[in-house]
């Protein structure tokens, strides 16, 4: 059975033009073709795409992808242990990191300030502070910064652990209604996505509209879409377009 790129592209979740930027780089270069000379990809092409995409999904460049993938030692069982090996490196490092969360919001709660040691120790060196002047310089003047700002300065240290297992709960429950296929504009989608906008409202009055801008932001920003591609792959696009349903569902009311 072969495919077409069209297809390709549908069933993996990722545009034309990155099949075909795989293909002029020699990452993923289908042998078949149509009489016409388009390409067609083989079930073993689709599992080559897989791979790719895996090690995409933890960082890789396309030339390092290319390297791992020329290996003629690495088969299909050696790339399965290694993905394993790289998983387990992920969990434990974020199990580290939620360790690190955690003794944030308790030196909050007691109001300890941070060290920029202890900030890059929680966030990885990844982490600036321009994210905490760029989120004030976005929102310190609105009113849902001041009211956060507020209600989070009386939170106890239990308070924060509840909002915080809550959250985990509410995204676990989000992941499994999107990889069991409930559509966006499903009705169980949209009951979520309302438990998503009533969660924002233990920190800030957060309206429908206000709720598809976050929404948006999701999708667009790349630090945003991390935290729920992390939980699970797609689930930013797909918490966002549960959002909209939900807005438009309680605007029609």
């Amino acid at each position: 059975m072969s495919y077409s790129v069209g297809q390709v592209a549908e069933l993996a979740g990722v545009t034309v033009r990155t099949l075909h930027h795989y293909g002029q780089i020699g990452l993923l270069e289908p042998q078949d073709r149509t009489g016409a000379g388009y390409r067609r990809y083989s079930t073993d092409d689709l599992d080559r795409l897989h791979t790719i995409l895996f090690y995409r999904e933890l960082g890789f460049s396309l030339d390092d992808i290319a390297t791992i993938l020329a290996d003629p030692a690495a088969g299909p069982g050696a790339h399965l242990r290694r993905q394993r090996e790289l998983l387990t490196e992920r969990i434990n490092r974020l199990t580290a990191m939620v360790a690190a969360v955690d003794k944030e919001l308790e030196a909050y709660t007691m109001g300890i300030s941070l060290t920029p040691e202890e900030k890059l120790e929680i966030f990885g060196p990844n982490y600036s502070e321009d994210y905490e002047t760029e989120a004030h310089q976005r929102w310190g003047d609105t009113d849902a910064w001041k009211q956060s700002q507020q209600r989070t300065s009386t939170f106890t240290k239990q308070q924060w652990i509840e909002i915080k297992a809550a959250g985990d709960e509410l995204n676990r429950r989000l992941a499994e209604a999107m990889t069991s296929g409930a559509a966006p504009d499903s009705p169980a989608a949209m009951d979520l996505a309302e438990e998503h906008r009533r969660s924002i409202e233990t920190f800030y009055d957060c309206g429908y509209q206000m709720h598809r801008g976050i929404g948006d932001m999701y999708a667009a920003d790349e630090r945003f879409t991390r935290t729920y591609e992390d939980v699970a792959p797609g689930l930013a696009q797909w918490l966002r377009d549960a959002i909209h349903a939900n807005a438009d569902r309680a605007e029609a009311r």
